[in-house]
């Protein structure tokens, strides 16, 4: 029901492009924990793989773990870049994955292998260009190739650095072209702007998380003391 790619870019971003033929995709989908993994369940999606992905089990382990993951697609890529996908026997036609430079995909009940093989080719292709730009560049290809055989309804891009908030989190939800609508979404947001702003804010050092905890913990206990 949905073809999607996650993907890395450099100083630690991780992201995920997706779209479908069913309402509000990425908000069931797609998942990111920054600086750590970038991660897709679909096809007759369990979000609780990508929650136990994200928490840290393996993706297989995961999935041995699902009574239904013959009916799963799940797609993890890691900040070190090492890359899983499965796509399960009882997916619907034409379902399948592909891995490809920097980035892995996926797709179930499309119109043909072309549309994962269109993913993972404009993705490659775009090298230099920022990663959500190289997400929305794949999205289209993928669309163009064919996509969900059943039609278009929703899409959805989610980038984030090594450090939250998320530098880019677009959503589609319901819209006759959901693609082309996320791309208007992109260029209504600044694009280059929010690329500029991306390159200052990596200059930052992520805190260990002790650390970042006793800081909270201190600003907390003052400002109780001081009343706040």
């Amino acid at each position: 029901m949905t073809f999607s790619l996650c993907a890395a870019g450099p100083g630690g971003q991780l992201g995920v492009a997706v779209a479908s033929r069913v309402l509000g995709v990425g908000g069931r989908c797609a998942l990111i924990v920054p600086g750590r993994v970038a991660i897709c369940s679909q096809a007759y999606t369990n979000p609780y793989l990508a929650v136990d992905v994200a928490a840290g089990a393996e993706p297989a382990a995961a999935l041995a773990a699902d009574p239904a993951r013959e009916w799963r697609q799940l797609i993890v890529l890691r900040s070190s870049g090492a890359t899983f996908a499965h796509t399960g026997a009882g997916t619907d036609p034409w379902s399948g994955h592909r891995i490809g430079e920097g980035c892995v995909a996926a797709g179930n009940l499309l119109t043909g292998a072309a549309v994962v093989d269109a993913l993972v080719a404009a993705f490659e292709a775009s090298r230099g260009a920022p990663l959500p730009e190289r997400l929305l560049r794949a999205l289209e290809a993928g669309q163009a190739a064919g996509g969900d055989r059943r039609g278009q309804q929703s899409a959805a891009l989610l980038v984030h650095g090594p450090l939250e908030p998320a530098y880019v989190d677009l959503r589609v939800d319901d819209h006759e072209t959901p693609v082309a609508a996320l791309r208007r979404l992109w260029q209504l947001s600044a694009g280059p702007a929010l690329e500029r702003a991306w390159r200052t804010a990596s200059t930052r050092v992520p805190e260990p998380v002790a650390a970042l905890r006793e800081r909270q913990a201190t600003t907390i206990a003052h400002l109780e003391a001081e009343g706040a």
